[in-house]
């Protein structure tokens, strides 16, 4: 889109907010930050980009602590904010689906931190056959995507390179370091199964050589179905397995059925599409992954 269209566009959105937006919906004023501003899809992303960045970058998500991504609604003041971009960085593989839409009104280079990654594809309903959103959640494939930030990073601010493949080295060192953890766990055991309210650890599950079982693909608006859970169910009596989980922003309760139903523990919340805020169990990507392994070994590891 021309760069003239754009505050067309931008009055046009804050017009359809009318008269009774938040003041969360109000253009941001300008500061005296003059780093380069990075903008990602959700907080985990940002907070990854962050710890590449080290400071010489200004990092920022579009959504917050807490948020459900999948279905987000971009509203006008995120598209106000996103003009000072720089760069975007965002996942791929579908997860953002509103994101296309988005982009249309911002004017600033983009990189898909999971391109190189070999992806999962979902098994059961709406989306069978797409390629699993949830690579971040990997070890491995995480690595994957620190090398994709440092690339971008560069190429955005070449006079920091060194600084930002350092950071980089560090993170995928303490990354390979959870994944050696991750699959020593279950090396001396037979194969357990992972089983969860999303289907968003296929790549973790990959790692560490586990079954896996959900109670539905993709969050959506068809969670938790009747016949969705007696599946689930059937799974974990025939498996005999012996921890079920499910995810911080989603409802546990039909997972919490699962559990009655079979005599599994409930274990969770597992951490996914969010970090938690500065004082909770995940502030950190690299919090959330240790975090997450922590309880499944917990639960699982023989």
């Amino acid at each position: 889109m021309p760069k003239y269209c754009l505050p067309l566009v931008l009055a046009m959105l804050l017009a359809v907010a009318g008269c009774g937006a938040s003041p969360a919906a109000q253009v941001r004023p300008a500061d005296d930050d003059d780093r380069p501003m990075v903008l990602t899809t959700f907080t985990v992303l940002a907070d990854l980009a962050d710890q590449v960045g080290g400071g010489h970058v200004r990092v920022e998500s579009i959504t917050k602590v807490g948020a459900e991504i999948h279905g987000y609604d971009p509203t006008p003041s995120d598209l106000v904010n996103a003009q000072d971009a720089d760069l975007i960085l965002d996942n791929g593989l579908g997860l953002e689906r509103w994101f296309e839409r988005f982009l249309i009104a911002v004017d600033a280079p983009r990189a898909v931190l999971s391109e190189g990654v070999e992806p999962v594809d979902i098994r059961s309903g709406n989306y069978s056959g797409l390629a699993n959103p949830h690579a971040w959640m990997s070890p491995r494939a995480a690595q994957t995507y620190v090398d994709n930030i440092v690339a971008a990073l560069t190429d955005l601010d070449p006079a920091h390179a060194r600084d930002f493949e350092a950071n980089g080295a560090l993170i995928k060192a303490e990354l390979q370091g959870m994944l050696d953890d991750l699959q020593a766990a279950f090396a001396d055991g037979g194969t357990p199964a992972l089983v969860t309210c999303e289907g968003a650890f296929s790549y973790l599950a990959r790692d560490a050589g586990l079954y896996e079982s959900f109670i539905w693909p993709v969050n959506s608006d068809a969670e938790g179905t009747p016949r969705q859970i007696k599946e689930v169910i059937g799974f974990v009596e025939a498996n005999e397995v012996p921890t079920v989980f499910c995810e911080s922003t989603v409802n546990p309760s039909a997972q919490e059925q699962v559990a009655l139903a079979t005599g599994a523990n409930l274990s969770g919340p597992l951490y996914v599409d969010s970090l938690s805020g500065p004082d909770g169990p995940v502030p950190t990507f690299l919090d959330l992954l240790r975090y997450d392994i922590a309880l499944i070994t917990e639960g699982l590891a023989p």
